[in-house]
């Protein structure tokens, strides 16, 4: 049985948003890699290639429930910062809002009693717990630095993406 309309377009804006974050995190990344830190920089084109495979992921979902998939348009992205602090901040707020958003269209999974969109909300309540927690861990250490030290937060990143590295192996 197909997902309602009303779910179905709510998915949709979804896929927009997630999308949205994929070029954000890309413009962040350049933002660093510009800024000669190129460990912040990996880490924000490895957040922007998540967000891409969320959005594929809510994508085929709508495919997958026999619903139409109707991506909309994707405001273009922030594109200049003031300080690596403001880059991080901005992808801290963009997690929270898109934490939000998957929580809305949970209730909504509730509301129309859709067990199957329920279920597969799911991982995106427990992936936003952790995007949540990174960005905000994050946001922590480049505060706690300050401008002058971020190569201080590019070893702390180095260090953290080789231990998550090694532990996957």
């Amino acid at each position: 049985m197909p997902i309602s309309n009303t779910m179905a377009k709510a998915i949709n804006a979804q896929v927009g948003r997630e999308f949205g974050a994929h070029f954000q995190y890309l413009e962040i990344a350049s933002h660093f890699h510009d800024d000669g830190l190129p460990q912040m920089g990996a880490f924000f084109d490895q957040q922007a290639a998540e967000e891409h495979e969320h959005a594929m992921r809510f994508l085929q979902y709508v495919r997958d429930s026999g619903a139409k998939v109707a991506i909309p348009a994707i405001p273009a992205p922030k594109a200049a910062y003031k300080s690596s602090k403001e880059a991080v901040a901005l992808a801290l707020k963009w997690e929270q809002e898109v934490t939000a958003h998957i929580n809305d269209l949970v209730d909504l999974a509730i509301k129309e009693n859709d067990h199957a969109t329920r279920v597969m909300l799911n991982w995106f309540v427990t992936e936003q717990v952790e995007e949540l927690d990174t960005m905000g861990e994050l946001l922590q250490i480049v505060e706690r630095a300050g401008e002058p030290n971020m190569l201080l937060v590019e070893e702390h990143v180095r260090r953290k993406a080789a231990a998550e590295f090694g532990a996957g192996n």
